[in-house]
């Protein structure tokens, strides 16, 4: 079972990076692998969580597979939480946590734990998941850079 976390202090605010991740349909404009994004559902949640089913299509080499997941937002918390709903994973959960840092900018958390149902899956991902995970997350603070402009350098270590 892959699993990974990793946690960074970037330049932005929790709010912005928040934002970011929260904005799951536009995720194939700069995430890697990831073609498409599709909103099944958003409703509110309890306690103020707002909750988004979703069908993502991530396409690798030969491989393309769509899986449906639900995000749950927690904004007073700057929390994300991911579930797989169906597709090819036997099981998926993930999650972001933002937090200010009195010196600016912000920590966020990442981790991710997830298994495919086919063999083939599970090894090529094997081979490559460590760099893949780097990867997804780089692409993250692209992406907040993109939106949101430089600023100091980040800092950073994985867990």
């Amino acid at each position: 079972m892959p699993k990974h976390a990793e946690t960074r202090n970037l330049p932005w605010s929790a709010q912005q990076m928040y934002d970011l991740v929260a904005d799951v349909e536009s995720y194939p404009q700069f995430l890697p692998w990831n073609t498409a994004a599709r909103i099944r559902a958003r409703r509110p949640g309890p306690d103020g969580s707002e909750i988004i089913d979703a069908d993502l299509v991530i396409s690798f080499k030969v491989f393309r597979e769509r899986f449906g997941s639900r995000v749950t937002l927690f904004p007073a918390e700057k929390r994300i939480e991911t579930d797989y709903l169906d597709g090819p994973f036997s099981h998926l959960h993930s999650g972001w946590e933002f937090a200010d840092r009195p010196e600016g900018g912000c920590e966020v958390r990442f981790f991710v734990d997830f298994e495919f149902r086919n063999a083939i899956l599970r090894k090529v991902i094997g081979v490559v998941f460590g760099e893949a995970m780097h990867r997804i997350v780089r692409a993250f603070e692209d992406r907040a850079r993109a939106l949101y402009g430089s600023g100091r350098a980040a800092e950073s270590h994985s867990a």
